[in-house]
């Protein structure tokens, strides 16, 4: 089956997998050695449907959180919308894939999933992050709550409704609890109060701003965002190192 597909997460599990994918965005970069030679068709928001057709695919392969709904709507070809939007979603959607394909890889992602997600939550320990990369600044206190940062200008952070959210209290983290249905809200830094800041190394490149960060005199570390947001292959081996130490 020849796959088109928008999703970066599902590119690299798909490609990891042995499934053909013959077109994909430009945000799907892993793995390296693997997408060199396969076209970009688009963006995860934006799409030449004329360059996908020429690829003469038999899906396209899309996801509700990564993808906007006119995308599916207007595809010229079958496609696939997955949802993953916790690690419950996750392991669901990778048996569905896994069937639709009929790939025993994905399905034995499927069942990792399954193991992570049955697996005891452990404590937090702000002295071991998981995909820990610099300090913000060290924490000097046990915090509360933990909230993630995506984005600056505004500042935005993530619920416990995303994958994220989900990925972070597996780990144990307590996040900041948000207004109901804010999977993405946008936040005041002033006004949050004992509170520990990760800032995730994308989609805002948080790595490379950590002089400005310093300044603001607040407790955080800058992470590695690939590990928290890459669903798939990528998240999986993550939270089996972290959890299952495998």
């Amino acid at each position: 089956m020849r796959v088109v597909s928008m999703v970066p997460s599902w590119t690299e599990t798909l490609l990891k997998a042995g499934v053909q994918v013959v077109g994909r965005t430009r945000f799907c970069i892993h793995p390296p050695k693997m997408i060199t030679n396969i076209p970009i068709v688009g963006g995860t928001k934006e799409v030449s449907w004329d360059l996908v057709v020429d690829l003469k695919p038999d899906l396209v392969l899309l996801d509700e959180e990564e993808n906007p709904l006119e995308m599916a709507e207007e595809c010229p070809v079958p496609y696939l919308a997955t949802h993953v939007s916790s690690l419950q979603s996750l392991q669901t959607e990778l048996a569905r894939l896994g069937e639709h394909f009929k790939n025993p890889q994905l399905m034995e992602l499927s069942v990792d999933c399954l193991d992570i997600l049955e697996a005891p939550v452990p404590p937090w320990d702000y002295q071991k992050i998981p995909a820990f990369m610099e300090w913000v600044k060290a924490p000097s206190k046990e915090y509360n709550q933990i909230a993630y940062m995506i984005w600056k200008k505004p500042w935005m952070s993530v619920s416990r409704e995303t994958y994220i959210g989900s990925v972070l209290e597996k780990l144990g983290a307590k996040l900041v609890e948000y207004p109901e249905g804010e999977k993405y809200p946008v936040v005041e830094l002033e006004e949050m109060k004992d509170t520990f800041f990760l800032f995730s190394s994308e989609p805002f490149p948080f790595h490379k701003k950590v002089g400005e960060l310093k300044e603001l005199g607040i407790e955080g570390a800058i992470v590695n965002g690939e590990s928290y947001s890459w669903f798939g292959v990528r998240g999986i081996e993550f939270l089996r190192e972290t959890l299952l130490k495998k």
